[in-house]
């Protein structure tokens, strides 16, 4: 089960769109060991194939199936937008939860944030 504590999460954020959004939480799963640096192309291709928008303010980016061997560890970065990012077709996040996650992992992850 997924723990999380204080230096998995990043207050006060800005960013200037969903990508500048994601580029900055890359950068954290990379700096915290969890992912290769590379991690952040497979992070934003997921997202042009798909909205990572889970709703209620919420986004959950993550990498593609092609993107999983630089995974290290599995673990998240959550970052919080108090002005909101602008996730496309309306959508404002608020909290964007950054997933790195080896196999199919990211499934429990999921499962646990939407309790």
């Amino acid at each position: 089960m997924l723990k999380l504590n204080k230096n998995d999460i990043t207050l006060s954020q800005s960013a200037a769109d969903k990508f500048a959004a994601i580029k900055n939480i890359a950068q954290s799963l990379t700096d915290k060991g969890l992912v290769e640096q590379g991690y952040v192309e497979g992070m934003l291709n997921r997202e042009n194939q798909n909205s990572t928008f889970l709703g209620n303010g919420i986004a959950i980016p993550h990498g593609t199936t092609d993107t999983r061997s630089m995974v290290k560890t599995t673990g998240v970065a959550v970052h919080h937008f108090p002005k909101g990012v602008d996730w496309g077709d309306g959508n404002k996040v608020f909290v964007a939860i950054g997933i790195a996650a080896k196999s199919d992992e990211h499934l429990g992850i999921l499962k646990q944030l939407t309790k």
